[in-house]
């Protein structure tokens, strides 16, 4: 399922060449010196990301889908970037096993030799280098976090979120709920940290002063919990027929699903969209026996036989296969967002007039309404409002079982 072998505590990903420093670059007196990373033949790209651990699969697919894009793209001959140079893509990524201090190590050894930062999963590992990224004026762009640091322009000058914030969906939960008019109870359990705290807050704020919902028990775990079985049994005493559950980690949605069944627990189910796989975690945790699974989703599922002759998602399929080595069905939606975090840096690309960051960051703030590969109808790439990430947008989708429907309405 991972596609990807992390060997040892490292993985590179080399697609072409090798783009180190700004030597090579063609520039002028009057040009502005390149950036480190980028030459006259290519640019070069870091991730950090889990590849090994509880949070792999998902963190693999983070590597995998940009892989796949720039695969493309590299094959091609290249793209040809603002400043009329035509450019192949190097992406070096390597496993942080969801560890911020090896996330900051990681940065450490990538910041000299790559262009900018990109498409990493977990809050905790891009905020362990973000403040050195900010100094370093390092980009880091279009990582996989929902943290509304990622997108504010005052804290955070160089770096920029992709996926929806957690209080967007949060909010879009409770907004579902309170629009039934049924009276509902909520149990919520939430991570003990920024994923979990805006996943409450939102929700927290699309149900406040409404009759029809009422907050029954709210418990929290840890990012490094191996079990949260006495939650689960506390929450379940609450007879809440809502469970709010904001975890990231995979195990642990899995062995939630089956204990809420063990102790005859069946409310619906609010869940992330970074831990809504049917096929990694719905299935394996029986998520059929419960009235319904709701996420919030912006991309396409190529499992969902909605999308099954859809022309991007067999593209994509495609370039997973031949550019990554990722022969699977992809069972997380990382794989798809980082495909359009690479149809989205691209775009940044071909508006750069100069071999620089700061005419990169430029570009890459100026995208509006852009239908990356694979977006749902609905929802759109903008980077253009401060305090929200490249995509602000999303649906709700209830499981059905093998994938997700769209809903509007809840039950």
């Amino acid at each position: 399922m991972l596609g990807i072998v992390a060997l040892g505590s490292a993985l590179a990903l080399t697609l072409a060449g090798c783009a180190r420093g700004g030597e090579g670059t063609g520039a002028t007196d009057d040009a502005a010196p390149a950036s480190p990373g980028i030459t006259d033949s290519s640019i070069a790209l870091g991730i950090t990301t889990p590849l090994s651990g509880p949070t792999a699969g998902p963190g693999t697919c983070t590597v995998a889908g940009i892989t796949a894009y720039f695969g493309e793209r590299n094959a091609e001959g290249g793209i040809e970037f603002g400043d009329g140079v035509t450019r192949t893509v190097d992406i070096e990524a390597l496993d942080d096993a969801y560890d911020p201090q090896k996330a900051k190590a990681n940065y450490d050894q990538l910041k000299d030799s790559v262009f900018a930062m990109t498409s990493g999963l977990g809050t905790p590992t891009n905020r362990a280098y973000l403040e050195a990224a900010i100094a370093d004026e390092v980009p880091q762009v279009l990582v996989m976090t929902g943290d509304p640091i990622f997108s504010d322009t005052g804290e955070s000058p160089s770096q920029l979120g992709f996926v929806p914030i957690y209080q967007n969906e949060g909010l879009a939960f409770g907004e579902l709920l309170v629009a039934s008019g049924d009276d509902h109870k909520v149990a919520i359990l939430s991570q003990n940290d920024d994923f979990g705290e805006g996943y409450v807050e939102g929700f927290k704020e699309a149900v406040e002063g409404a009759d029809n919902v009422e907050i029954v028990e709210e418990l929290t775990y840890e990012a490094t919990d191996t079990a949260v079985d006495g939650q689960l049994t506390e929450l379940a005493a609450s007879d809440a027929d809502v469970f709010f559950n904001a975890m990231s980690i995979t195990p642990l949605v899995i062995s939630s699903l089956q204990k809420a069944q063990q102790l005859g627990w069946t409310p619906s189910w609010f869940l992330p969209s970074n831990t809504s796989s049917p096929a990694a975690i719905l299935q394996p945790g029986g998520a059929e026996a419960f009235p319904g699974v709701y996420s919030v989703s912006f991309a396409k599922a190529p499992a969902s036989p909605a999308f099954a002759e859809d022309e991007d998602v067999q593209t994509f399929l495609a370039s997973l296969k031949e550019y990554a080595d990722y022969q699977d069905m992809p069972a997380f939606p990382h794989c798809m967002w980082s495909y359009m975090v690479g149809a989205t840096l691209e775009q940044a690309f071909m508006e750069m007039t100069e071999p620089t960051r700061e005419s990169f960051m430029e570009a890459l703030r100026s995208i509006t309404d852009f239908q990356a590969p694979l977006m749902l109808e609905g929802t759109a790439v903008d980077t253009t409002t401060d305090g929200q990430p490249a995509v602000s947008s999303v649906v709700v989708q209830k499981y059905n079982g093998k994938g997700y429907d769209t809903v509007e309405s809840f039950g």
